[in-house]
């Protein structure tokens, strides 16, 4: 599948974009910088096999090369929660943007991107472990038509009980 082209004012007209429009002009927020991350084929393509081949949030398959950019390990290691938690969503929604035109659709599960460490006034909220230092959960997404695979949940048949031998004398 070809690339998605991502633009600020995609993301404006966007459903859920255009209630982001606050983190989306801000010049103090590197959103720009985001949008322009995510304007990639390969870090698509990454996020789709996230999902398909590791069963983890799309989010997963780009999120250490996200947090690893300077700009972003800036912003967002500023004490600003508040300020802070808004762009992370409006990273989920610009993911969100992605993926369903991509031909995928939210299956209204998180799945875990971190483990949050416990708070310390004046610093920025972040991770003590998992997989991303910022995001600690991210939506969890399907294809339209249909999975590739079955999941392991799914494949999973609870294990047969065997009877013990005071049990099977009653009979």
């Amino acid at each position: 599948m070809p690339r998605i082209k991502t633009t600020i004012e995609k993301f404006l007209n966007y459903a859920h974009g255009k209630n982001f429009r606050d983190v989306a002009t801000d010049p103090k927020q590197p959103f720009d910088f985001v949008v322009r991350f995510f304007d990639n084929r390969e870090r698509q393509i990454r996020m789709e096999d996230a999902e398909i081949h590791h069963d983890r949030p799309p989010l997963a398959g780009v999120i250490r090369e996200l947090e690893s950019q300077p700009v972003i390990e800036q912003f967002l290691s500023k004490a600003n929660n508040k300020r802070n938690t808004r762009f992370r969503q409006a990273v989920g929604v610009l993911v969100r943007m992605i993926m369903e035109a991509r031909g995928w659709r939210k299956t209204g599960r998180k799945g875990s991107l971190g483990v949050r460490s416990s708070p310390k006034k004046g610093q920025a909220a972040h991770n003590s472990g998992g997989l991303s230092f910022w995001f600690i959960r991210a939506e969890r997404y399907e294809l339209v038509e249909g999975m590739p695979y079955t999941k392991v949940k799914e494949m999973a048949t609870p294990p047969r009980r065997l009877r013990s031998a005071k049990s099977q004398s009653r009979k």
